[in-house]
Protein backbone atom coordinates (compact mmCIF):
# COMPACT_ATOMS: atom_id res chain seq x y z
CA UNK A 1 0.00 0.00 0.00
CA UNK A 2 1.26 3.37 -0.78
CA UNK A 3 0.73 6.45 1.27
CA UNK A 4 1.68 10.03 0.05
CA UNK A 5 3.30 11.95 3.12
CA UNK A 6 3.27 15.62 3.79
CA UNK A 7 5.96 16.45 0.99
CA UNK A 8 4.31 14.58 -1.76
CA UNK A 9 6.93 11.42 -1.05
CA UNK A 10 5.65 8.14 -1.81
CA UNK A 11 6.23 5.94 1.56
CA UNK A 12 5.46 2.05 0.53
CA UNK A 13 3.89 -0.24 3.73
CA UNK A 14 4.74 -3.81 3.74
CA UNK A 15 2.51 -6.40 5.08
CA UNK A 16 5.19 -8.50 5.99
CA UNK A 17 3.41 -10.21 8.82
CA UNK A 18 5.98 -8.41 11.24
CA UNK A 19 5.32 -7.18 14.89
CA UNK A 20 7.63 -3.45 14.39
CA UNK A 21 7.64 -1.36 17.64
CA UNK A 22 9.07 1.75 17.78
CA UNK A 23 11.25 2.23 21.40
CA UNK A 24 12.74 5.32 21.70
CA UNK A 25 13.52 8.83 18.84
CA UNK A 26 15.87 10.80 20.00
CA UNK A 27 17.02 14.21 18.72
CA UNK A 28 20.62 14.75 17.80
CA UNK A 29 22.11 17.94 17.14
CA UNK A 30 25.59 18.62 15.92
CA UNK A 31 27.22 22.67 16.04
CA UNK A 32 28.71 23.21 13.12
CA UNK A 33 30.27 26.23 12.10
CA UNK A 34 27.33 27.57 10.13
CA UNK A 35 25.29 26.50 13.02
CA UNK A 36 23.32 22.78 14.49
CA UNK A 37 22.32 20.07 12.03
CA UNK A 38 19.73 18.40 13.58
CA UNK A 39 19.40 14.78 12.93
CA UNK A 40 16.79 11.81 14.44
CA UNK A 41 18.11 8.63 15.71
CA UNK A 42 15.04 5.81 15.54
CA UNK A 43 15.30 2.22 17.87
CA UNK A 44 13.24 -0.26 16.37
CA UNK A 45 12.62 -3.74 17.43
CA UNK A 46 11.01 -6.19 14.84
CA UNK A 47 9.79 -9.68 15.82
CA UNK A 48 7.94 -12.31 13.85
CA UNK A 49 5.41 -13.36 17.21
CA UNK A 50 7.35 -16.98 16.96
CA UNK A 51 10.60 -16.66 18.41
CA UNK A 52 12.68 -14.67 16.04
CA UNK A 53 13.89 -10.96 16.83
CA UNK A 54 16.02 -8.31 15.71
CA UNK A 55 16.06 -4.66 16.95
CA UNK A 56 18.32 -1.51 15.49
CA UNK A 57 19.03 2.00 15.51
CA UNK A 58 18.34 4.49 12.21
CA UNK A 59 19.63 7.79 11.76
CA UNK A 60 17.94 10.54 9.40
CA UNK A 61 16.90 13.88 8.98
CA UNK A 62 13.80 13.22 9.02
CA UNK A 63 11.72 10.92 11.75
CA UNK A 64 9.81 8.49 9.45
CA UNK A 65 13.09 7.91 7.36
CA UNK A 66 15.07 6.82 10.32
CA UNK A 67 12.45 4.90 11.45
CA UNK A 68 12.00 2.73 8.25
CA UNK A 69 16.30 2.39 7.91
CA UNK A 70 15.63 1.59 11.74
CA UNK A 71 12.77 -0.91 10.52
CA UNK A 72 15.01 -2.50 7.67
CA UNK A 73 18.51 -3.24 9.77
CA UNK A 74 16.38 -4.65 12.30
CA UNK A 75 14.80 -7.12 9.99
CA UNK A 76 18.20 -8.06 8.86
CA UNK A 77 19.79 -8.56 12.52
CA UNK A 78 17.02 -10.96 13.43
CA UNK A 79 18.08 -14.30 15.35
CA UNK A 80 15.71 -17.15 16.73
CA UNK A 81 14.92 -17.23 20.55
CA UNK A 82 14.51 -20.63 22.20
CA UNK A 83 11.27 -20.77 23.71
CA UNK A 84 8.78 -23.05 25.57
CA UNK A 85 4.97 -22.94 24.97
CA UNK A 86 4.46 -19.42 25.71
CA UNK A 87 7.16 -18.47 27.84
CA UNK A 88 10.99 -19.22 28.47
CA UNK A 89 12.58 -22.62 29.22
CA UNK A 90 15.05 -21.26 32.45
CA UNK A 91 15.56 -17.89 34.28
CA UNK A 92 18.56 -16.16 32.71
CA UNK A 93 19.80 -12.89 33.71
CA UNK A 94 20.87 -10.78 30.10
CA UNK A 95 23.33 -7.77 30.59
CA UNK A 96 24.43 -5.15 28.31
CA UNK A 97 26.32 -1.61 29.78
CA UNK A 98 24.83 -1.25 33.13
CA UNK A 99 21.95 -2.84 32.12
CA UNK A 100 20.80 -5.95 33.41
CA UNK A 101 17.09 -7.83 32.94
CA UNK A 102 16.29 -10.82 35.08
CA UNK A 103 13.86 -12.45 32.93
CA UNK A 104 11.71 -15.61 34.86
CA UNK A 105 9.32 -18.20 33.41
CA UNK A 106 5.48 -17.85 34.41
CA UNK A 107 2.90 -20.29 34.48
CA UNK A 108 0.64 -19.88 31.58
CA UNK A 109 -1.93 -17.01 32.29
CA UNK A 110 0.19 -14.65 34.10
CA UNK A 111 1.06 -12.40 31.15
CA UNK A 112 3.40 -10.23 30.47
CA UNK A 113 5.54 -8.78 33.48
CA UNK A 114 7.56 -6.21 32.08
CA UNK A 115 8.10 -1.94 31.94
CA UNK A 116 8.09 -0.36 28.62
CA UNK A 117 11.37 -1.24 25.98
CA UNK A 118 11.48 -4.65 27.80
CA UNK A 119 7.57 -5.04 27.43
CA UNK A 120 7.50 -4.42 23.71
CA UNK A 121 10.51 -6.81 23.07
CA UNK A 122 8.39 -9.44 24.56
CA UNK A 123 5.10 -8.70 22.90
CA UNK A 124 7.47 -8.75 19.61
CA UNK A 125 9.72 -12.26 19.80
CA UNK A 126 6.05 -13.64 20.80
CA UNK A 127 6.03 -14.56 24.61
CA UNK A 128 2.71 -14.02 26.65
CA UNK A 129 3.65 -15.48 30.01
CA UNK A 130 6.67 -13.96 31.48
CA UNK A 131 7.94 -12.08 34.90
CA UNK A 132 10.99 -9.61 34.38
CA UNK A 133 12.91 -7.31 36.82
CA UNK A 134 15.59 -4.20 34.86
CA UNK A 135 18.23 -3.34 37.24
CA UNK A 136 21.22 -1.03 36.35
CA UNK A 137 20.52 1.64 33.91
CA UNK A 138 16.53 2.99 32.72
CA UNK A 139 17.78 4.13 29.22
CA UNK A 140 15.73 2.01 26.79
CA UNK A 141 18.17 1.17 24.22
CA UNK A 142 20.55 -0.16 26.62
CA UNK A 143 17.12 -2.33 28.38
CA UNK A 144 16.43 -3.51 25.24
CA UNK A 145 19.84 -4.90 24.59
CA UNK A 146 20.16 -6.32 27.43
CA UNK A 147 16.74 -8.26 27.26
CA UNK A 148 17.76 -8.93 24.02
CA UNK A 149 21.40 -10.40 25.29
CA UNK A 150 19.89 -12.82 27.33
CA UNK A 151 17.12 -14.03 24.95
CA UNK A 152 19.83 -14.93 23.24
CA UNK A 153 21.00 -17.50 25.99
CA UNK A 154 18.33 -19.11 26.07
CA UNK A 155 18.23 -22.62 25.58
CA UNK A 156 15.66 -25.87 25.64
CA UNK A 157 16.53 -29.04 27.53
CA UNK A 158 16.57 -30.72 23.47
CA UNK A 159 19.11 -28.25 22.42
CA UNK A 160 21.41 -28.51 25.73
CA UNK A 161 20.95 -32.15 25.56
CA UNK A 162 22.42 -32.44 21.30
CA UNK A 163 25.57 -30.08 22.30
CA UNK A 164 26.37 -33.06 24.97
CA UNK A 165 25.29 -35.80 23.37
CA UNK A 166 22.84 -36.76 25.85
CA UNK A 167 19.84 -37.59 26.60
CA UNK A 168 16.97 -35.20 27.96
CA UNK A 169 16.86 -37.80 30.86
CA UNK A 170 20.17 -37.29 31.70
CA UNK A 171 20.07 -33.39 31.50
CA UNK A 172 16.85 -33.44 33.73
CA UNK A 173 18.14 -35.92 35.96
Amino acid sequence: MARENSKGAKRVEENDGLIKKLISVNRVTKVVKGGKNMKFAAFVVVGDGAGKIGCALGKSTEVPAAIDKATAKAKKNMFSVSLLGTSIPHEVLGEFGSGTVLMLPAAEGTGVIAGGPVRAVMEAVGISDIRTKSHGTNNPINCVKAALEGLKALRTAEEVAAIRGKSVEEING
